[in-house]
This record gives C-alpha cells, sequence and structure tokens, in this order.
C-alpha cells in the first residue's frame, strides 16, 4: 500500500492529537504532535524565565534556540511517542494551563517557527506520517495527499479540556478555560507567521456534536478510501 503524509490542523481542544494518535496507530504511521513542539519551546522559556505576565523577552529565547533540543520516544505502554526537552520527559509538564497561556506568544515568532517547520518536515519526509497542528496543510506539508481542518465550537472545546484537566486533578475552572480557548483562537488566527486557516484542499470536520469514536471512524473511512484509490 502506498504511504502517504496526512496532515490535521484545528483550533486547540478539538481532539487532534486524539484523532491522529489513533490514525496513526492504525495504519502504522508514524505519529509527530507539533503542538507539543512549541509547548515544550515555551516550557523551556517559562524555565529560563524568558516569558511569564507581564514580560516576554523575545530575544532572549532567539538567541537560546540552538540550546532547545526536541526529540519524540515511543512508550509501549502508552502507544504513543512523548516529547522530550533536553532528554527530559516533558510529555505532562507541557499540557498545565499555565503553559496553553503563554504557548500562542510563543508560536507568533517566526524564528521558533521556522526551526520547527524544518524539523517537522524532515520527520515526514519518508511520508507515512500523521502530523497535527495548525499550520501543517498549510506550511509544513502544502501537499500532503490527504488534509483535515478539525473545528467545534468553543463553548465545547472548552468543556472538553476543562473535564480532561479536573481528571488529572489540575485546579482550574471552566471560566478560564474558555477565556484560554478563546485567546488562543484569536491569536493563532490572527498572528503574521502562518496564521490559523483552512487549506484550500483541506476536508472540515465540525466534531461539536461528534463523539471520539464517531469522529474516528468519519476520518478513517474518508482515509481507506484516499488509500484504495492510490491503489486502482
Amino acid at each position: 500500500m502506498s504511504r502517504i503524509t496526512i496532515a490535521i490542523d484545528g483550533f486547540s481542544s478539538t481532539g487532534k492529537s486524539t484523532i491522529a494518535k489513533e490514525l496513526a496507530a492504525k495504519l502504522h504511521y508514524v505519529y509527530v504532535d507539533s503542538g507539543a513542539m512549541y509547548r515544550a519551546v515555551t516550557l523551556y522559556a517559562m524555565q529560563h524565565e524568558f516569558i511569564n505576565e507581564g514580560y516576554f523577552f523575545k530575544d532572549k529565547l532567539i538567541n537560546n534556540l540552538n540550546d532547545i533540543n526536541l526529540s519524540f520516544h515511543f512508550n509501549e505502554s502508552l502507544g504513543f511517542a512523548e516529547i522530550f526537552l533536553n532528554n527530559v520527559n516533558v510529555e505532562h509538564k507541557i499540557r498545565t494551563l499555565e503553559v496553553s497561556n503563554f504557548v500562542s506568544k510563543i508560536a507568533e515568532v517566526s524564528e521558533v517557527r521556522r526551526r520547527l517547520v524544518e524539523e517537522q518536515q524532515e520527520m515526514g519526509k519518508n511520508k507515512g506520517v500523521v502530523m497535527d497542528g495548525r499550520d501543517i496543510g498549510t506550511v509544513v506539508f502544502p501537499n500532503a495527499e490527504l488534509k483535515f481542518f478539525v473545528n467545534a465550537s468553543a463553548d465545547k472545546r472548552a468543556k472538553r479540556r476543562f473535564d480532561e484537566l479536573i481528571k488529572k486533578g489540575d485546579k482550574v475552572t471552566y471560566k478560564e478555560i474558555l477565556k484560554n480557548v478563546k485567546y488562543r483562537d484569536r491569536v493563532d488566527s490572527t498572528r503574521l507567521d502562518s496564521p490559523l486557516v483552512k487549506a484550500d484542499d483541506a476536508i472540515e470536520i465540525d466534531n461539536s456534536d461528534l463523539t471520539l469514536t464517531e469522529q474516528f471512524d468519519l476520518i478513517y473511512g474518508i482515509v481507506k478510501s484516499k488509500l484504495d484509490l492510490r491503489d486502482i
């Protein structure tokens, strides 16, 4: 079977990563969470006090980009690859609301985007990859054979994110999660460098009223049809 590149873009907390992980596992493809890479850079900036409430020393971050090493290591018990920052597993640390509050700001930096896009393109150069993010189908893999754009209402996305964080034991409120979701939507969609937009040839999936199983079945059906067509 011919191997293809599958790009999954969309707004925050739409379940892109969950779907991409399942899809990659089903197809025996490589899964890359591009958002985790931006979150890891954000965590690095926070740890080195380059960014916090009220300030962002962008030049300091740019000058230290060469000191940031990102890698993915497959965790057999979880069934997907976890991200490592300078050889330290930060998969859980990057998922906090604190990181979420700053990641869109970090993702606006052109130097950061150029560096990570290069790494992402290298990861997918041999195809057989499922990658999710904000600019995968428009910038990272504009020639991807199959592109999806996932969307849902802000309220539904905030509720899902709230439930997820509460389950982890985080002390958050729905109100602050909704505020964060709307803030990230605005910043991601209006930034000058690689804004979040639907690629012209992307298939849009609104999962506001879909379960994860229903969404996976819908997307997998489309992928299977695409792969079958390529093999005719």
